[in-house]
């Protein structure tokens, strides 16, 4: 069996780093507090501006926290429980350069 893809954190990540990411021009999102069932068909790189979060990967006891200030990538293929305390707010881009275009499975197109 593989092993777990493993989330990486970056604590408060330096300026010039950010500036680099170019974060604010990233799509953002919110949640506010409770459990989330969430798959990841792709890499996430995400800068959480508020909140604070457990995820729980499927099939591993362990668990990862992360918050406002972290900078997050979730790997590709990762299904998880986001446990959510404090309402998230944060920016994130897919890495879309190494995975393909999703493929949809339900491709019966009716045609009338």
């Amino acid at each position: 069996m593989a092993e777990n893809p493993r989330i990486i954190i970056e604590s408060n990540p330096s300026e010039s780093r950010l500036s680099e990411l170019n974060f604010k021009c990233w799509p953002k999102w919110g949640c506010s507090p409770g459990r989330y069932q969430l798959k990841f068909d792709a890499e996430e790189t995400c800068y959480l501006v508020k909140g604070k979060v457990k995820v729980y990967p499927k099939g591993s006891p362990e668990f990862v926290e992360f918050g406002a200030g972290d900078l997050v990538t979730i790997p590709r293929g990762l299904s998880c429980t986001w446990d959510v305390s404090v309402a998230v707010d944060k920016y994130y881009k897919f890495e879309s350069s190494s995975s393909p275009p999703p493929s949809s499975s339900s491709s019966s197109s009716k045609s009338s």
